[in-house]
């Protein structure tokens, strides 16, 4: 039998109507390479673009200036993408809605306490966009999956992968949560460079912990619904050229 012959009797066997079927009940993210791209893009508009400029209008002009110049470019940014593609990532919408709350608090007053205050509120501020969204029809994690890593789920809507980014939304209201109270009491505790150190060590902690524990848990609730995630198949040169 030819090489050819084996591997067209694979292609009939994996587009067999039970190879489809069991397929279209996969959970599926991009390949290697390219999720690294979606997630690249996602973090650089949403994260670098606004650090970027907010790094170099600060060494220019100051502080104010390099949170103005933030603030203008990921409003900016949001403003692109609405124009391009008809929508802006909800990870685009929560930095800028966060951004806008801090830059509007720290420009208000030179008050030392309410500079410090800026860390609990935006906290806050997300804690309350993921509540919003957790019982309802489109958690806000799993808009979070589909955008920045490109999560496709099944075709068929499935209630317990719902039920999972329900809870793992209101998971991630409770971790904001716990970062506000813990930064608020920490902020009229501690001075000023202890409490600029333990917010940074505490907010990185509990987000890497959280991704972690939801990952873990995603993948456990996979397994007990008896579905899996896959990598999408490669495109042959002929649909990768769009050729008929």
């Amino acid at each position: 039998m030819t090489a050819a012959m084996v591997r067209a009797r694979n292609d009939d066997a994996g587009s067999s109507p039970a190879a489809s079927t069991r397929m279209a009940e996969d959970l599926e993210i991009p390949r290697p390479l390219r999720l690294i791209l979606t997630v690249g893009w996602n973090l650089s508009e949403s994260v670098g673009l606004p650090v970027a400029a907010y790094v170099a209008a600060a060494w220019l002009d100051g502080r104010d200036a390099g949170l103005v110049a933030g603030l203008v470019a990921i409003w900016l940014t949001a403003i692109i993408r609405k124009i391009a593609t008809g929508s802006v990532p909800s990870l685009l919408t929560i930095s800028a809605v966060v951004l806008t709350l801090q830059t509007a608090v720290v420009l208000a007053t030179g008050v030392l306490w309410l500079f410090l205050l800026q860390f609990p509120l935006a906290n806050l501020c997300m804690c309350v966009l993921f509540a919003r969204t957790a019982s309802g029809p489109n958690p806000l994690v799993a808009r979070l999956a589909a955008e920045v890593v490109a999560l496709r789920q099944p075709a068929t809507h499935h209630p317990g992968v719902h039920r999972f980014f329900q809870g793992a939304t209101w998971l991630w209201a409770g971790i904001f949560l716990l970062l506000t109270v813990g930064l608020a009491v920490m902020m009229v505790t501690e001075p000023v460079k202890v409490f600029l150190m333990l917010s940074t060590a505490a907010t990185v902690a509990l987000v890497v912990a959280g991704t972690g524990a939801s990952t873990l848990w995603f993948l456990s609730v996979l397994r007990r619904l008896g579905l899996r995630l896959r990598f999408a198949p490669r495109l042959s040169p002929a649909a990768a050229s769009g050729s008929p």
